[in-house]
């Protein structure tokens, strides 16, 4: 038999925020899955709701994954969400839509709050183009910043309170200081708050004030300011600014150009030919 998947999105703060489509039909499906129970019963209690509930989280994926497979090859209905916001966005849910599919069970949206989408219209930033980078990763976090530094888009993070300090000194040291950011935090929520400032000037903000709250950081897209020359220029003025096989592979990916001949051509302008 074939069930279907709906993939709904709850509130990020204000539990008012729920759509009366998504709110029909949680009431009419079999079952809910979701990251934390408790967190959810919250919402469901709300709006007088009461369905079966599913585990699903990050540290117990294959069991949760198996029940909610269970449920739809019995040709049942499950709504997925997680604790706020898009379910499958930073959320272990992204794995489950394609073992659905591959299953054949039908696969639905229920769309709603965005928490990377709302700080983005708040921030104040270039909306044309943006790229979402969610979480940085807890080791090697410059490395990745590093990749980005000379993206032209607006650039959307992720961060909790506890390594937003850190996570702010290590921006202004690789996108530099000036660059602009948009800190936003508790969005819909009475306290909702958008700052906006300066890389190096949310640094030393932050060192005397604690962070408060679950923050999105919308960071300015580089100035692009690269000559028009050849590609051998372009890599002389990235080895300025970034490490060696950084500026290699930033500049065979942006020209087109096999990374082992950049990659010589790097040796030979550092003098190591």
């Amino acid at each position: 038999m074939t069930g279907t998947l709906y993939l709904c999105a709850t509130p990020i703060g204000n539990l008012e925020d729920m759509t009366l489509r998504a709110l029909r039909i949680m009431k009419e499906a079999d079952g809910i899955a979701c990251e934390d129970t408790r967190h959810t019963l919250k919402l469901l209690n709300h709006y007088d709701i009461q369905k079966p509930l599913i585990s699903y989280h990050q540290h117990d994926l294959e069991r949760g994954e198996a029940r909610i497979l269970a449920w739809l090859e019995e040709g049942k209905t499950v709504v997925m969400v997680s604790d706020a916001g898009l379910p499958c966005i930073s959320d272990p849910g992204a794995r489950l839509v394609p073992l659905a599919r591959e299953k054949g069970h039908r696969v639905s949206i229920l769309p709603g709050a965005s928490a990377s989408l709302s700080a983005l219209m708040l921030s104040g930033q270039d909306t044309t183009r943006f790229a979402f980078e969610g979480f940085l990763p807890r080791s090697k976090r410059k490395e990745r910043l590093r990749e980005l530094v000379r993206d032209p888009r607006t650039l959307i993070f992720y961060e909790a309170p506890h390594r937003l300090k850190a996570v702010l000194s290590d921006m202004a040291e690789v996108f530099g200081g000036e660059r602009s950011v948009s800190l936003v935090r508790e969005i819909t929520k009475i306290h909702e708050e958008t700052f906006v400032t300066s890389l190096g000037e949310a640094a030393e903000h932050f060192k005397s004030q604690e962070p408060r709250g679950e923050y999105v950081l919308v960071v300015a897209g580089a100035v692009q300011t690269e000559p028009e020359g050849p590609w051998q220029e372009l890599l002389r003025q990235y080895l300025k600014d970034m490490p060696a096989m950084d500026a290699v592979k930033a500049v065979a990916r942006e020209r087109g150009i096999k990374k082992s001949e950049v990659y010589q051509e790097s040796l030979r302008l550092r003098g190591r030919t």
